[in-house]
């Protein structure tokens, strides 16, 4: 399969589409109804649950479970304080990063629709430039454009209201692709691709597969944890956003050389499954699919470790798509390593066989 066959137009709008829509944590809704609408077609039917995690399932007979995931969550701010002059501070929903934060836009969720407002910061005429103040929790405010909390109150904003950054999608230099929360709709969008493949291509699984999108990550694998206890499956291979080691002011002797167009990155660590990952790794061999590998210490940080610790162990394995700038609002990745992540995916689930146990007794 070629990029333009993995990635046509018409899945490259609803990418947009997906990508642009808020979903930050705890507030997943609308992203999932536009992702269950776009997979509709493609499998059978749905399951969902109490906080917003949402399956299409293809085969849902089939006594043996096959999960692919990703998770729909982005980082977010929560409303944490207003001061009588109605300025707002905040706190973290998920790892937001302060030091991004002064002289962004921002989208205040509230009962009544969206309110703007921007983080404001002192002009540099005014600034101390003897001792500089970086940017931190403590000091970053919102300006609504209030005079004071009254005001602030009568718009609907709140304590407790979530707060979002609306920068959208983008192609830069024709192949790489630049939004907020790629981390990790993409993952979403990449399991929605190898569903619709699998329908386009007229492939029977001898297994249920379950697409699974998961809510809560950002702030523990909150979604991960309670869905596979609600799936209980045999196996499932995991999509999930890592650092693009290349640019400045990264230790690549700490965090490794991974680098965006050089294609899907495969994971080594205890929660990954030896037998699941060599499966992996025979099926990019054997089909030339471009990989990295990486090297994960206790944990890897991703709903690998959710399910691999589920229902008495369940064998996991990770597949990642490198990205720039991670937590920010310019979160970069490479067209050609969507395409090819989407293709390790759909290539290795025809590699699978209903039954195997992947036990390293076996």
């Amino acid at each position: 399969m070629t990029t333009e066959q993995i990635l046509p137009a018409a899945s490259l709008e609803f990418f947009e589409k997906y990508l642009n829509n808020p979903s930050p944590t705890g507030y997943e809704l609308e992203g999932q109804k536009l992702w269950m609408a776009y997979l509709k077609p493609y499998v059978d039917t749905f399951i969902t649950d109490t906080y917003g995690s949402a399956v299409g399932v293809i085969n849902p007979d089939a006594p043996y479970k096959v999960v692919i995931e990703g998770h729909s969550d982005e980082i977010s701010w929560y409303v944490n304080y207003i001061t009588d002059n109605g300025l707002l501070y905040v706190v973290r929903n998920g790892g937001s990063d302060h030091q991004i934060a002064p002289s962004k836009w921002v989208n205040i969720h509230t009962r009544n629709g969206m309110v703007k407002g921007v983080f404001g910061w002192p002009a540099i005429h005014v600034r101390d430039k003897a001792k500089e103040e970086a940017p931190k929790l403590e000091n970053i405010f919102i300006d609504i454009g209030a005079k004071d909390k009254a005001e602030v109150e009568k718009m609907g904003v709140h304590v407790g209201c979530v707060i979002t950054y609306p920068d959208t999608f983008q192609v830069v230099n024709g192949n790489k692709y630049v939004c907020r929360a790629i981390d990790n709709r993409a993952g979403g969008f990449m399991i929605a691709q190898v569903a619709r493949l699998l329908k386009a291509n007229k492939k029977k699984l001898p297994f249920g597969l379950y697409v699974t999108n998961s809510v809560q990550e950002e702030i523990g694998l909150r979604g991960a944890e309670m869905i596979t206890q609600r799936l209980r499956p045999n196996a499932a291979i995991i999509t999930d956003v890592c650092h693009d080691t290349t640019t400045p002011m990264i230790d690549q002797k700490k965090e490794g050389h991974i680098e965006l167009g050089l294609g899907p990155v495969i994971s080594y660590a205890p929660a990954v499954q030896n037998k699941l990952r060599e499966r992996i790794l025979d099926t990019a061999e054997a089909k030339k699919i471009p990989f990295q590998r990486m090297a994960a210490s206790r944990s890897t940080g991703t709903d690998t470790d959710a399910f691999a610790y589920s229902n008495g162990g369940v064998a996991a394995a990770l597949i990642s798509l490198p990205l720039r700038y991670m937590h920010t609002t310019v979160e970069m990745v490479h067209q050609d390593d969507v395409a090819n992540v989407i293709r390790l995916i759909y290539e290795t689930l025809l590699n699978i066989k209903a039954g195997e146990t992947f036990s390293y007794f076996d």
